[in-house]
C-alpha cells in the first residue's frame, strides 16, 4: 500500500483516523511500529474512538491486552508487548487465539510477536516529524 498521512496536530487525530479505517479494509489485526513517544496510543484512542468504543482506551502496557466494547457489541482488543519478555509470553496469555478470533487487534511493538502474527497483518507506522512537536507521518501497509 504504502499510503502516508501526515498530521501537523492533535485535533486532525479523528480526521487521520477516520481515513485510517477506510484503509483497514478486510484486516483485523493492525501492527502500529513507532519509537517510544511517537503516538501509537494516542493513535489507537483515536482509532477507538471512530469504531464508537464505549469504555476509557488506555495503554495496556502492564495487563499486556486490554479488551474494550463498541456501541453495538463489538470486542477490540489493544495489545502492548513493550514489556514481553519472550514469545513464550504472548503465547501463555493466547494471543493466537485473540488474533484470529474476526474482532479488531490493535498491537503496540508487534516486532515482539511477529513470529505468531497473522500474513494478512497490516502495519502502520508512526514517525515524528519536523514541522511541529505533534507532527507525524503515518504510513499504512
Amino acid at each position: 500500500m504504502g499510503r502516508k498521512i501526515e498530521i501537523n496536530a492533535l485535533s486532525c487525530l479523528p480526521s487521520a483516523s477516520q481515513e485510517l479505517l477506510t484503509l483497514f479494509g478486510e484486516h483485523k489485526v493492525i501492527a502500529f511500529e513507532g519509537e517510544m513517544g511517537s503516538g501509537k496510543t494516542t493513535l489507537i484512542k483515536a482509532i477507538c474512538n471512530c469504531l464508537n468504543v464505549v469504555d476509557n482506551v488506555s495503554s495496556p502496557t502492564f495487563a499486556i491486552v486490554n479488551e474494550y466494547f463498541t456501541e453495538d457489541g463489538q470486542t477490540i482488543y489493544h495489545f502492548d508487548f513493550y514489556r514481553l519478555k519472550n514469545l513464550h509470553e504472548a503465547m501463555d496469555i493466547g494471543a493466537e487465539e485473540y488474533f484470529y478470533s474476526g474482532s479488531f487487534c490493535l498491537i503496540e511493538w508487534p516486532d515482539k510477536v511477529e513470529d505468531i502474527l497473522p500474513e494478512d497483518t497490516l502495519t502502520i507506522s508512526i514517525k515524528k516529524g519536523d514541522a511541529s512537536p505533534e507532527h507525524r507521518i503515518i504510513t499504512v501497509g
